[in-house]
């Protein structure tokens, strides 16, 4: 009943009783990278690739518990709103993409903030018509859209939750309550942002004073707690009506930069919508993702169909042969996401056309494999396409975004990319949580030369994005990787590289996310520093390159012989976890057999790693390990299939097949 074949160590994270779902691991060999204790895994059932270890955690609790993807991720999403708060949260918006186990059918969620009625196109144009700074522009109430992303997850969990709703808010709500220690990370874009301090609430919270709160700081939020319980008791129409609603409207109103109107009725409009999923061919691989409002699907499959017309897998991931393509495929790609996508309930937008093979087949003939193209290429016409916009893109928006992928023991897949757009969105907050500035994912330019962008502003319009979540299926419809990252329009180059790691080169989820980057959104080529050494071979092929920092944030689930892989980004935080077990670290002992009211013997040991509780369940030359998790009275571990409950000597087991089992200690 071992739950894994290999497992790594994982790294005993603080906090862990306030998930009381903290994973553990079977017994194997010490970890070959200490840092990244998931490298060479395999986890049989469960794995959760989470920006932030204290999500992840959560995550874990609640597959442990028999939740679903989607539970998960739901879980995963409200800790994030705390511990990362700069990246994503309720305030916010993002886009879900889910596989259901038993069938392989594809559905994604849109959870998209949406501009409200007093929203106008000329809404970041200056007194001489010309766009404001996007650092002005992003600050305070007129940035600030209707937040999505509770009635969006509340639609998916409608559809694939197993757990109660309730339990989902439950570790959230414990850390904030208790506090949570800020990360380094999060300690660096404190101090380094130069808006924070112009909204005195919000420095309030992040500030002692004038000085930013440092790394270790103890952070607690009962603002949020409390909105959190609301959330919980109520569901998400209270947070479209009512006090969390009245909130908002205040926050943006008041905001002591750019007040705005945003109405009780614009939120309470709000509605999250299931859209069709977008899939592209690569080879035999069916690359899918999410339609507009978002433009990662399509320009994800756009590159990757162009690319697949190509002998990739002929030259190294990092050779200048290899850049050339893929950056070639980026500006091809680009052309098209500026031209044609903005939100398609509003502007006509030729979606299947922009990833039909024939058209797809036809772009790819621009691609000389040897020589760039030079600029910014034209548009294509795909089917279906009316008139391509030909003005001016704006990419270098929203870098402050995470991402999750999660597998469950059913076979069902989330990834799920969030974000407030900006660091710390608009710098608002409300009822504990930061507000979004997702109405700067506007084209500033609502014109040019007297034709309309398809991504200009108007009143219920959802903002173009970039969030590009991806499930890769094989020939036969299953499940091959989960991948997506942050990064504002760069998510798009991010996500292409760790597919193509994987697909093309035959790397596994970890060193594909590990990747140097290297992209082409229309005009120059930017590269990572690692492939510094290339510029000479892009340039002589007619590039104009540069160096870019380029601070991905990829987070993957691969499929593999014998179970589930994952892979977290070293640029950031996240990490991997997976099914439960202690990894040897905790001292057993020999246990105790018991004896169950069927006649059957078992042997049960417990143990206690640090914060971790563990118990070992031991019969017929099999043995599983499980964590504790929450429960009522007494304790009860599971490792989301099997369960132990006991409580004052009396123990109860339930097995796989679901038959639970009265046990008591052999005299």
């Amino acid at each position: 009943m071992s739950s894994i074949r290999r497992r790594p160590f994982f790294a005993v994270l603080t906090f862990c009783t306030l998930l009381a779902g903290c994973a553990a691991q079977p017994d194997s060999a010490p970890p070959a990278d200490p840092d990244r204790p998931w490298v060479g895994a395999v986890y049989d059932h469960q794995a959760a690739a989470v920006s932030h270890p204290l999500a992840a955690k959560a995550a874990l609790a609640m597959l442990n518990e028999g939740g679903s993807a989607v539970d998960a991720a739901i879980a995963a999403q409200m800790v994030m709103t705390l511990v990362e708060p700069q990246s994503s949260g309720i305030g916010g918006g993002g886009f879900l993409v889910h596989l259901r186990g038993r069938d392989g059918k594809l559905e994604t969620y849109d959870g998209r903030e949406t501009a409200p009625a007093s929203a106008r196109e000329d809404m970041f144009l200056d007194h001489r018509g010309q766009p404001i700074p996007y650092r002005e522009a992003i600050l305070g109430g007129r940035a600030v859209g209707v937040p999505g992303l509770m009635r969006m997850l509340e639609l998916a969990h409608r559809d694939h939750g197993k757990l109660a709703w309730a339990r989902l808010f439950q570790p959230a709500i414990r850390f904030a309550r208790a506090g949570f220690p800020i990360s380094e990370r999060l300690a660096r874009q404190i101090a380094g942002d130069r808006l924070i301090h112009r909204v005195p609430a919000t420095k309030a919270y992040f500030y002692d004073g004038d000085t930013p709160k440092p790394a270790g700081t103890i952070l607690k939020n009962p603002a949020l707690a409390d909105t959190l319980e609301t959330l919980a008791d109520q569901g998400a129409e209270a947070f479209y009506s009512g006090p969390i609603a009245r909130a908002i409207v205040r926050a943006v109103a008041d905001a002591p930069q750019h007040p705005a109107i945003l109405t009780l009725a614009d939120i309470a409009a709000y509605q999250a919508k299931k859209r069709a999923p977008v899939c592209a061919d690569y080879h035999d691989y069916k690359v899918c993702g999410m339609g507009p409002p978002s433009s990662g699907g399509v320009a994800v499959g756009q590159i990757m169909g162009l690319l697949s017309h190509f002998p990739l897998a002929d030259h190294a991931p990092n050779s200048p042969e290899a850049l050339h393509l893929i950056a070639e495929a980026g500006r091809l790609a680009f052309a098209d996401r500026a031209a044609y996508l903005g939100d398609a309930d509003v502007v006509p937008v030729p979606t299947r056309g922009l990833v039909d093979p024939g058209y797809l087949a036809e772009r790819a003939k621009l691609i000389d494999p040897d020589k760039a193209n030079d600029g910014i290429v034209d548009p294509g016409v795909p089917p279906g396409a009316k008139e391509a916009f030909l003005g001016p893109d704006d990419p270098e928006k929203g870098l402050s975004t995470a991402h999750m992928s999660i597998a469950d023991r059913d076979g069902n897949v989330v990834s799920f990319t969030t974000t407030v757009e900006s660091a710390f969105g608009s710098r608002l907050m409300a009822k504990g949580f930061i507000l979004n500035n997702q109405l700067t994912d506007f084209s500033f330019r609502p014109t040019w030369r007297g034709k309309p962008a398809p991504n200009r502003p108007a009143p219920g319009k959802r903002p173009r994005s970039s969030m590009s979540p991806t499930i890769v299926l094989d020939p036969a419809g299953k499940f091959v990787l989960a991948t997506g990252s942050p990064g504002g329009s760069r998510i798009i180059g991010y996500t292409v590289r760790s597919a193509l790691g994987v697909l093309t080169w035959g790397l596994d989820m970890q060193s594909a996310i590990d990747l140097p980057h290297a992209m082409n959104r229309g005009g120059v080529t930017s590269v990572a520093q690692e492939l510094a050494g290339q510029i000479p071979a892009l340039t002589e092929m007619g590039h104009r390159v540069e160096v870019n920092r380029m601070i991905s944030g990829l987070q993957g689930i691969e499929k593999v012989a014998g179970g589930l892989t994952g892979g977290a980004d070293k640029r950031r935080e996240g990490v991997v976890l997976g099914d439960a077990g202690d990894n040897g670290r905790a001292d057993f002992g020999a246990g105790n057999a018991y004896v169950c009211n069927n006649g059957s013997v078992l042997t049960l040991a417990w143990a206690k790693v640090g914060d971790d509780d563990f118990v070992r369940w031991r019969e017929d030359g099999q043995t599983r390990t499980l964590a504790r998790v929450i429960s009522g009275s007494g304790a009860r571990y599971s490792d989301g299939i099997a369960e132990v409950w006991e409580h004052q000597g009396e123990v109860r087991v339930t097995g796989r097949g679901g038959v639970t089992r009265r046990c008591k200690k052999a005299l």
